[in-house]
C-alpha cells in the first residue's frame, strides 16, 4: 500500500511529458496558466459565456494573450517569436493550460495559429514572412496594428461537416491583362468560422469555376480588398462562448499572388502549387492534437474539485463533528465514488500521454518532412507515385530501425542505429506511418471517450453539477466537450483516416514491437499492466489480419472502406490501445528520471506506485473494450461459428451460431475453423492478464482519500 501525498505538479509533468529541459516551453506554460487562472476564470465566473456576441469584456483575452507572449508563440524568432524550430509541443501545452479553465479561451488562443497554419505549412517564403510578422504584437516604437486571422474551410449547410472535399466557395478570373498579374474573384461563404469578429485576413478554401484556373486551392483574403468582407451573423452556439464565431460572407477581388504556395501558368491556365486538400491535410496533421488535448485537460482539472466536493458534502448537522469519518471523508467513505473518480483520472492521464506523444512526434517530423521534400526535389523525383515507390524500397531498413527503436537499448548496434536514425527517408517513412495513427487517434479517442468521462465527472458532484456555480466549471466543460468531438473533423473523419493508415505494413511492424515492449514492461515493471496491454494489442492485430482476409456469407469482403461497421469499429478499438500504451511509456519515464529530481526523490515510490495503478486500470479497461469489439467482429459475421469439415455443425452447437444450453462450443477438434480456435486462445490470454487490475483500482481509490489538496481552487468559481 502507498500514500499519494499531493496532486501531481510541474515537477512530475515536466518529466512525463518531456519538457524538463525546455526552459522556453516552461515559460510559455507559466504564462498560459497565469492567464487561465486569472483573466479567463474571471470571465467565466462573471458570466461572459452567457452571450453569443464577441464583447469588449471577452476582448480582454486578446490583450492578455498579446501581453503574455502567447500570440507570438507560433512565430519563428526572425518573425517576432521566441521559440526556434517546431512548436507543436509548446502549443499543445498552452492549450492544456487554458482548457484547464475554459476551452473556448484555448480556442481563441489557437485560432490565429490555425489561420496562419496554411501559410506556415505551404505558403511561399514571402507569404510566410509577411503574415507571420504582421500577427506579432507591435513592439515599443512600432506604429502598426496587430493583424489577426481566421481559417475558413467549413461552409453553410448542407456542406458543413459532410466532406472537406466538397466546396461551394468559388474562384474565377476577374482580370488578366497581358504582362500583368491575374486578378481573381473569390466568392466564399463560411460557417462556424472562429475569430471572424476581429480578423483582418482569412485563409479560405475555394475551387475553380473558371477554365482558366485549375482545381481547388487556398487563398488569402484581406479586410481591405475590393468587394464584400461581411463578418456575418454570430453563430448561435451553446459552447466555447469565449471564442468568436460567425458565418461570414466574402466576395472579393484579389491578386493571384495570394494563392497559398504560389502558382504556375501552363498553357494559359493558372495552376496552383497545392490543392486545398494537400494544404488542409498538412494543417490538420498537427492542429487536431491540441483539440483532443483540450478534452483530456478537462478531465484532469476535475479531480481536485470533485475530491473537495466529496470531502465537504456531508459536513454539518449534529451527528457530524470534526474528526469523525463523515466530517473528514464525506462521500469518500464510499468505494463507488472513489473508483469512478479513478476512472476519470486514468482516462485523463491516458489522453494527455497520447496527445503529448503526438505533439512531440510532430516536432520531430516537421524537419524530417521538409528534408524529405528537399531530397526528392534534388533528385528530380516530383511525382508522388515515384516518391512512394522509393519509400517502399526502404521497408527492410525501416523495419530494422523500428526493431532497434523499441527494443532494449543495451542490445542495439549503436553504429547501425545512428546510421538509420540519420537517414532522412527511413525516418520519414517511420514517422509518417506513426503520425498517421497518432494524430487521428488523439482526436477520435480523447474527445469521444473524454466527453463520456466528463459526464461522469459532472455526475460525481450530484445536483451541483448542473448549476452555473458548479466547482471547477465542470458543467461548462462537459458541454464544451460536445464541440471538441466535432471541431476540425467529427469522429467519422478520424475513423476514416485510421481505416486507411492502420493497415500499413510499417504500422504493423510498429505494433509488433509495441507488443514485445509491453511484454518486457510486464516483466520488468510489475503492476504497470504491461501484460494485459500486450495481449490486447496482439488480439487487435490478429483480428485486423483476419478481417482483411475474410468474407461474409454473401462473399463480400469484410474489411472494405464501405463496410464502416467493420473498419470504424477497429479504429475505435485501436483508439483504446493508444492511450494506455503512451501512459505506460510516461510512467516508465517517471520511474527512470524521477530519482534525479530533488523535489520528487522523497516519496517517489508512492507516486510511481499510484501511477502504475492508474495505468493498470486504464490498460484493463482498454483490453476489455478491445476484446468486446474484436469478438463482435470475428463471431458476428460467422452465422455458424463451429462448422465441421463436411459442412455440418459441430457436436453440441446449435444452428444459427447459438451455443448449447450448457454454454459449450462443441468439440473444437472437429472445427473447420482453426483460426477461430487461435482467436479464443488470444482472448483467453486477455482475460487471464486482467489479474490484479481490480486490486490496482482499489489501491488507487484508497489513495484518493489521503491526498492533500489546497483549501480552495486557485481561480474564482462564481
Amino acid at each position: 500500500m502507498y500514500t499519494l501525498r499531493t496532486l501531481p505538479g510541474d515537477d512530475v509533468r515536466q518529466i512525463m511529458w518531456r519538457f524538463a529541459e525546455r526552459f522556453d516551453i516552461q515559460m510559455s506554460v507559466q504564462s498560459a496558466r497565469s492567464i487561465a487562472r486569472s483573466t479567463v476564470a474571471k470571465l467565466v465566473a462573471e458570466g461572459a459565456r452567457n452571450t453569443h456576441e464577441w464583447t469588449e469584456q471577452k476582448g480582454e483575452l486578446l490583450t492578455a494573450f498579446d501581453q503574455s507572449g502567447l500570440t507570438s508563440l507560433f512565430m519563428d524568432p526572425h518573425q517576432g517569436g521566441y521559440i526556434e524550430g517546431p512548436k507543436n509541443l509548446a502549443l499543445a501545452l498552452v492549450a492544456y493550460e487554458l482548457a484547464w479553465v475554459d476551452a473556448g479561451a484555448a480556442t481563441s488562443s489557437l485560432a490565429s495559429c490555425l489561420a496562419l497554419a496554411p501559410i506556415h505549412e505551404k505558403g511561399t517564403p514571402e507569404q510566410r514572412d509577411k503574415y507571420m510578422s504582421a500577427c506579432v504584437p507591435p513592439q515599443p516604437g512600432e506604429d502598426r496594428e496587430i493583424w489577426r486571422g481566421a481559417f475558413a474551410l467549413t461552409e453553410p449547410l448542407p456542406y458543413v461537416g459532410v466532406d472537406t472535399g466538397v466546396l461551394c466557395g468559388k474562384a474565377s478570373v476577374e482580370e488578366w491583362n497581358d504582362g500583368e498579374e491575374p486578378m481573381l474573384r473569390i466568392d466564399k461563404r463560411g460557417r462556424f468560422i472562429t475569430n471572424m469578429d476581429f480578423a483582418n485576413f482569412v485563409t479560405a478554401a475555394v475551387e475553380s469555376k473558371d477554365e482558366r484556373i485549375k482545381g481547388s486551392f487556398m487563398v488569402i483574403l484581406e479586410e481591405g480588398d475590393e468587394g464584400v468582407f461581411d463578418r456575418g451573423a454570430p453563430t448561435l452556439k451553446m459552447v466555447h462562448q469565449l471564442s468568436s464565431t460567425r458565418d461570414p460572407v466574402l466576395n472579393l477581388k484579389v491578386p493571384a499572388s495570394r494563392i497559398i504556395g504560389g502558382y504556375d501558368v501552363v498553357d494559359g491556365v493558372i495552376v496552383p502549387k497545392y490543392n486545398h486538400s494537400e494544404i488542409i491535410g498538412a494543417v490538420f496533421h498537427r492542429t487536431r492534437i491540441p483539440v483532443g488535448l483540450m478534452t483530456s485537460a478537462k478531465l484532469l482539472s476535475a479531480i481536485e474539485p470533485v475530491i473537495r466536493y466529496h470531502r465537504n458534502r456531508f459536513r454539518g448537522g449534529d451527528a457530524c463533528h470534526e474528526g469523525s469519518p463523515r466530517f473528514d471523508k464525506g462521500i469518500q467513505n464510499n468505494e463507488d465514488a472513489l473508483q469512478r473518480l479513478v476512472d476519470v483520472w486514468a482516462s485523463g492521464e491516458a489522453g494527455c500521454s497520447l496527445a503529448f506523444a503526438a505533439a512531440r512526434l510532430a516536432d520531430r517530423f516537421d524537419p524530417i518532412e521538409k528534408a524529405k521534400e528537399a531530397h526528392f526535389e534534388a533528385e528530380g523525383v516530383t511525382s508522388i507515385r515515384k516518391q512512394m515507390s522509393a519509400l517502399r524500397q526502404l521497408h527492410d531498413q525501416v523495419r530494422e530501425f523500428i526493431a532497434m527503436e523499441y527494443g532494449p537499448a543495451e542490445e542495439r548496434d549503436e553504429a547501425r542505429y545512428n546510421e538509420l536514425s540519420n537517414d532522412t527517408l527511413v525516418q520519414y517513412a517511420y514517422m509518417e506511418a506513426l503520425a498517421g495513427i497518432l494524430n487521428p487517434g488523439v482526436k477520435l479517442w480523447n474527445t469521444g471517450e473524454g466527453a463520456n468521462k466528463m459526464r461522469e465527472a459532472v455526475a460525481l458532484v450530484g445536483g451541483y453539477g448542473i448549476t452555473e456555480d458548479c466547482p471547477g466549471f465542470l458543467m461548462q466543460k462537459w458541454t464544451d466537450c460536445q464541440l471538441e468531438a466535432t471541431y476540425e473533423g467529427p469522429e467519422a473523419v478520424q475513423r476514416r483516416h485510421l481505416t486507411m493508415t492502420m493497415t500499413s505494413d510499417i504500422f504493423g511492424c510498429i505494433m509488433e514491437n509495441w507488443i514485445a515492449q509491453m511484454r518486457r514492461a510486464g516483466r520488468d515493471v510489475p503492476g504497470l499492466g504491461g501484460y494485459v496491454l500486450a495481449s490486447a494489442m496482439e488480439l487487435w492485430q490478429w483480428t485486423l489480419a483476419h478481417l482483411q482476409e475474410s468474407k461474409d456469407e454473401n462473399g463480400r469482403k469484410l474489411y472494405h472502406n464501405k463496410r464502416q461497421g467493420v473498419t470504424f469499429a477497429m479504429a475505435d478499438a485501436l483508439g483504446w490501445i493508444l492511450g494506455p500504451y503512451f501512459l505506460a511509456r510516461d510512467v516508465m519515464e517517471l520511474i527512470e528520471k524521477g530519482p534525479m529530481s530533488p523535489i520528487l526523490a522523497d516519496g517517489l515510490d508512492d507516486l510511481t506506485g499510484f501511477y502504475k495503478d492508474l495505468c493498470h486500470v486504464q490498460a484493463a479497461r482498454a483490453a476489455g473494450e478491445v476484446a468486446r469489439i474484436c469478438s463482435e467482429l470475428v463471431y458476428g459475421f460467422n452465422w455458424n461459428h463451429c462448422p465441421t469439415p463436411d459442412g455440418g455443425i459441430a457436436e453440441k452447437c446449435e444452428p444459427k451460431g447459438e451455443c448449447a444450453e450448457d454454454g459449450t462450443l462443441g468439440d473444437q477438434s472437429k472445427c473447420a475453423r482453426p483460426d477461430l480456435v487461435r482467436f479464443r486462445e488470444l482472448k483467453a490470454t486477455v482475460d487471464m492478464c486482467l489479474a490484479g487490475s481490480r486490486l490496482a483500482k482499489d489501491r488507487a481509490g484508497n489513495a484518493l482519500t489521503e491526498v492533500m489538496i489546497p483549501e480552495a481552487l486557485d481561480y474564482p468559481q462564481g
